[in-house]
């Protein structure tokens, strides 16, 4: 099945039921359909064609999804590109992919990079253009390639994971399931459209089953409170950083929030100091595990299990296989710690232009992630590997101890990481973000945590932050907070110019 054969079905079946509610305007399926069409005509004018790539930059826009479609209607790849990243990083993506067009948004063309050899742009506006709208699509394989979205680039080069549409729509599938989704729900998008978390565990999924999506372009707590109270949503999905900010909000505890029948969030260990507000107002908080590379939906806390298994990512989705290996890449026992490799349906079909990157091999994806199972079978995230350290020969998981400090009122944000130590290989230091006025000082961050964890596991220093940094799904960027705790020195506690120059997050993300 082609990846756009669900939305001409509704189109054809239910022409009237709201598709999308974006700016206060309601696009229904019939009209979502005839967008595509004419997407697709406005491509074809453009001489793309099956297998060509197109990027699209500029924040959440219906105009985005439309060409996703028109684009697998030709077996064409989209090109999601975050708009937060520099020029040169948009440069060195659109050349890896071998783009042929650049679609822009408003957003998008504030950061649009210069001219490229092989590259033309278009924007947005130009898909809706008055062209004859296109009555044949392409061959339509589902097995073809459609979309290609690259990983954070932060570290290294970035890596474009690729999916064919059969993948997508297992995904959809998957996620629906998992979601106990149906036609009726009603889906509040916040998150960015360019990370595989924002456009596939609801979104997708609900244009899938016929159900609504209102899409906002970009998340604002205060929004999305009012979008809950007036549009009545069931259904969304948020990460630590947007639940922080929602629970923060002035209006949090006025704001209706009893349409929302499950509240999904995942990206990164997600402290129960996160999630318990939220189940004390009847809102089960569910979670999704997953990565750029696996759909994402690949493990998942549904509804029925939020509030008995808080903080737990879950269990394997419905025909995705996990396992948990360790040394030797054997499987652990339960109730130990290994790394979290999946192989589905929904996963990508490898990188692009890298078939021997050894972190996707026989179609199982080695993520890099670590976690334990218990024994009924539910998995819980430690965090990564490359984030463990090792501190007199004992290994030490930084979620557990930002776990533990996340829970106290005067803790806004907390990461913990290692530095090297002479005697003991590594030692613990803490990044915190403090409430204004607190009194919170690196003595009463060590206090917090003695008696609860062992000696090694207490931080050697806590430096203060005003904020840390961030991708653009809210997860700490720890190689950037290293350099700021090294640019604020010891014992430091204002904000350093190096960290006030970093502020504004940059990259993709993991696990959504």
């Amino acid at each position: 099945m082609q990846l756009g054969a669900p939305i001409e079905h509704h189109a054809q079946q239910s022409p009237q039921a709201l598709a999308l509610h974006f700016d206060g305007e309601d696009v229904t399926y019939a009209e979502f359909w005839r967008r595509v069409l004419q997407a697709q005509a406005a491509l074809q004018q453009r001489g793309i064609a099956a297998g060509d790539r197109v990027a699209w930059l500029g924040q959440n826009s219906p105009a985005m999804l439309v060409l996703l479609f028109a684009l697998a209607r030709l077996d064409a790849i989209l090109v999601p590109l975050n708009y937060r990243l520099a020029e040169p990083e948009l440069t060195a993506i659109l050349q890896d992919a071998g783009a042929r067009l650049l679609v822009l948004n408003a957003a998008g063309l504030a950061n649009a990079p210069g001219p490229q050899p092989g590259l033309s742009c278009m924007p947005a506006t130009e898909l809706a253009a008055p062209v004859q709208i296109a009555t044949r699509s392409g061959a339509g394989l589902d097995d073809a390639p459609v979309l290609l979205v690259y990983t954070s680039g932060t570290t290294g080069k970035a890596k474009g994971a690729l999916y064919r549409q059969s993948a997508l729509l297992a995904n959809c599938r998957i996620a629906a399931v998992a979601q106990e989704m149906h036609r009726t729900d009603r889906v509040l998008t916040v998150l960015p459209l360019f990370h595989v978390g924002g456009l596939c565990i609801q979104t997708l999924p609900a244009l899938h089953l016929g159900a609504q999506v209102h899409l906002q372009r970009s998340f604002d707590a205060g929004a999305w409170l009012c979008a809950v109270q007036s549009r009545r949503p069931t259904l969304s999905l948020m990460v630590p950083a947007t639940l922080r900010a929602v629970l923060d909000h002035a209006s949090f505890a006025a704001t209706d929030l009893s349409s929302l029948r499950l509240l999904m969030t995942g990206s990164s260990v997600v402290p129960l100091a996160l999630i318990e507000p939220l189940h004390a107002r009847g809102v089960p908080v569910g979670q999704v595990y997953g990565a750029t590379e696996t759909g994402p939906v690949s493990i998942y806390l549904g509804r029925a299990q939020a509030m008995a298994h808080p903080g737990s990512a879950g269990q394997a989705a419905p025909g995705v296989e996990v396992r948990l290996l360790g040394t030797g890449a054997q499987p652990v026992a339960v109730g130990e710690v290994g790394e979290i490799c999946i192989r589905g349906p929904n996963t990508m079909l490898g990188y692009w232009e890298d078939p021997d990157n050894p972190a996707f091999r026989d179609g199982w994806f080695h993520s890099g992630d670590l976690a334990q199972q218990d024994a009924d079978g539910y998995y819980w995230v430690v965090g990564r590997a490359k984030d463990m350290l090792i501190s007199g020969g004992e290994n030490i998981y930084p979620a557990e101890i930002e776990n533990l400090l996340s829970g106290h009122p005067d803790v806004i944000e907390v990461a913990v990481l290692g530095v090297a130590d002479a005697t003991w290989g590594e030692v613990v230091v803490a990044a915190v973000v403090r409430r204004q006025g607190s009194g919170l000082d690196e003595a009463s961050v060590r206090r917090l945590l003695a008696g609860r964890v062992a000696s090694f596991k207490i931080p050697q220093r806590v430096a203060f932050f005003d904020s840390l940094p961030k991708t653009a799904l809210g997860k700490v960027q720890k190689a950037l907070l290293r350099l700021q705790m090294d640019a604020q020195g010891p014992g430091g506690q204002q904000e350093s110019a190096f960290a006030r120059a970093q502020r504004e997050p940059k990259g993709g993300g993991r696990a959504m």
